[in-house]
């Protein structure tokens, strides 16, 4: 696993439309591995592609490492369960904002209310960069996957 990205598959992201994502969406880019993460961030309603629920606790985990740098914290993912026993994964900068995320979503609800998955430590790493790929290294990159 990276150390700095906490992947085993340094081309895995992006996963949807992965052209369309390296082409138009500013990336992190690890400083170990180069590894391109979404880390675009929507101006109007101030999301970012780490603050979706995700299917899966690994998929969740390819996109913790922006929000870790994001929040300049290590942040947590958490299983969360819904009403109808559908379950995701969220990740979360600590126990406060799961707990306001709770209160607002009524129909969900955190078992272990730990996360299921952390880092430790935040870290910073001299090498990483958040940029938008030019066109030559996203020919690179996706030849690469």
């Amino acid at each position: 696993m990276c150390e700095e990205c906490y992947s085993d598959e340094n081309r895995i992201t992006p996963l949807l439309n992965p052209l369309d994502c390296l082409e138009n969406h500013t990336q992190y880019i690890c400083g170990t591995c180069g590894r391109c993460i979404c880390i675009e961030h929507d101006p109007n309603r101030g999301l970012q592609r780490w603050k979706f629920p995700f299917k899966s606790l690994e998929i969740a985990k390819y996109y913790l490492r922006t929000a870790d740098y994001t929040t300049k914290g290590s942040c947590g993912i958490y299983e969360i369960e819904n009403s109808k026993g559908r379950v995701s994964y969220k990740i979360f900068a600590g126990n406060e904002d799961l707990h306001l995320f709770l209160k607002k979503n009524k129909d969900k609800k955190c078992k272990q209310m730990t996360p299921v998955f952390n880092v430790g430590e935040y870290k910073e790493y001299p090498h990483a960069e958040i940029r938008k790929l030019t066109s030559d290294e996203i020919k690179q990159y996706m030849s690469e996957r």
